[in-house]
């Protein structure tokens, strides 16, 4: 179980209103546009990569994950598979299936996908 409201445990309330005042952001560091374009190249069964903040009292050391998004099950596999990620652990939801990517391999993975920004702006 995620547990995505611990966010505002983790920056604090207050914390967090100042470090989104003034953006469109939502209270995962990402803003409404980027969430919607990852919706949308998900669903044209493309590769699609969002970061978020995100906490899980599993992996107490992440406070980053990076969902890996294609409607194209067979097509999410293989990225798996090249990766070197088992394709077991895919979130086989109905619209917007995705792989998480939590720890080291989030990092490297952005790169390798061209994704630096990503990176940078989350400091993975």
């Amino acid at each position: 179980m995620l547990y995505y409201c611990r966010t505002y445990d983790l920056l604090g309330d207050a914390a967090l209103r100042e470090r989104l005042k003034g953006d469109d952001s939502m209270a995962f560091g990402v803003s409404r546009q980027e969430l919607q374009e990852w919706k949308k190249s998900v669903l044209r069964g493309e590769i699609a990569l969002l970061t978020h903040y995100w906490y899980d009292e599993r992996w107490p050391d992440n406070r980053t994950i990076t969902k890996v998004g294609c409607n194209d099950l067979d097509r999410l596999a293989e990225w798996c598979r090249t990766h070197g990620l088992d394709p077991k652990y895919i979130h086989r939801r109905e619209k917007f299936p995705h792989f998480d990517l939590i720890g080291p391999r989030q990092r490297t993975i952005l790169e390798q996908m061209g994704r630096r920004d990503m990176a940078d702006k989350f400091r993975l």
